[in-house]
């Protein structure tokens, strides 16, 4: 008994041009996603810097308390270990406001800039962020970065 060819049955399965065809559009729709997700994963990852200048803050009104100005020094008179954040996607610097020592005891600038080399120095237009306080009142700069 030989087969004709209608009576044969037929392998099913995909063509490697129909795979190919497939892999490239999942490459197509990986790379459309990918920039948004890294977006997302930054501005997610700025709740790092936010929570470093919370503690910032909590310290130097604490140390005001005991003291007739605030401090430019974290790790020596705020108790910090380091100047970077607890996720380590931050650095951070405390200054007077313009630069004069002697506003020190109205207000300071805390200036949070992302570590060099990790994916948050790309963080578009919240390359670095600030907090002003003065006189006890805190201004955030860039706005739009301060998720609140």
């Amino acid at each position: 008994m030989s087969l004709t060819p209608s009576s044969q049955s037929k392998v099913l399965g995909f063509t490697l041009i129909e795979l190919l065809i497939a892999v490239a559009i999942v490459g197509i729709l990986a790379m459309i996603a990918y920039p948004s997700l890294m977006d997302q994963v930054r501005k997610g990852r700025r709740s790092d810097a936010m929570d470093l200048a919370a503690r910032v803050m909590q310290a130097q009104e604490r140390y005001r308390g005991n003291s007739p100005v605030y401090s430019t020094t974290p790790t020596v008179n705020l108790g910090f270990a380091s100047t970077t954040s607890t996720g380590g996607y931050y650095t951070m610097a405390i200054t007077a406001p313009g630069g004069d020592a002697a506003l020190l005891n109205g207000g300071y600038v805390l200036t949070l800039t992302p570590v060099a080399g990790k994916s948050q120095a790309s963080d578009t237009g919240c390359t670095s962020l600030t907090v002003t306080v003065s006189n006890g009142s805190p201004t955030y700069a860039p706005s739009t970065c301060w998720s609140r």
